[in-house]
Parts: structure tokens; sequence; C-alpha cells
């Protein structure tokens, strides 16, 4: 499974879902400019630790900045399990 896939497709499941206009995801996009809001990402960090079986947000010192950095935590925690 890729992490990364796995997190894009459920960026872009929850913005229709939640009727929310997504900008393109990159790696320098500011989270707070993507166009979701704090129920956006509620929804987003439940699904992915529905699809990945895990919560990098349990251990997570800082809330990542950016889609890049929102990635590079999940995808480190896959790693360190």
């Amino acid at each position: 499974m890729n992490v990364r896939s796995t997190i894009a497709d459920t960026f872009q499941a929850v913005a229709r879902e939640q009727q929310r206009q997504l900008a393109a995801l990159s790696d320098e996009l500011k989270l707070l400019e993507s166009g979701l809001d704090s129920l956006s990402f509620a929804l987003i960090v439940a699904r992915l630790e529905e699809t990945l079986g895990y919560d990098p947000f349990e251990s997570a010192a800082s809330f990542p900045v950016t889609f890049g950095d929102f990635v590079r935590l999940y995808e480190s925690f896959a790693r360190e399990s």
C-alpha cells in the first residue's frame, strides 16, 4: 500500500463529501490553504487510522504545516511500526 496515494485519495474523497474546494496537492501546499476545515481534517485522520491501522498524531510533537509534512509524518510512522 502506497501511503502517499492513500493520503491523497482520502483528502480528495473527504473534500468531495464535505463539498470543499481542495487545492492541488503538492508537498509545498500549506494545510491551512488546502481548502479543508477542521472537520475535514478530523475525518481524514479517522479514515487514515481505519485504513492504515495507526494514528501518528498520538505521539507527534507538533502538527504538520504542509501536505508534504503530513505525508512524511505518516510515512515515518509506518517505517517505525
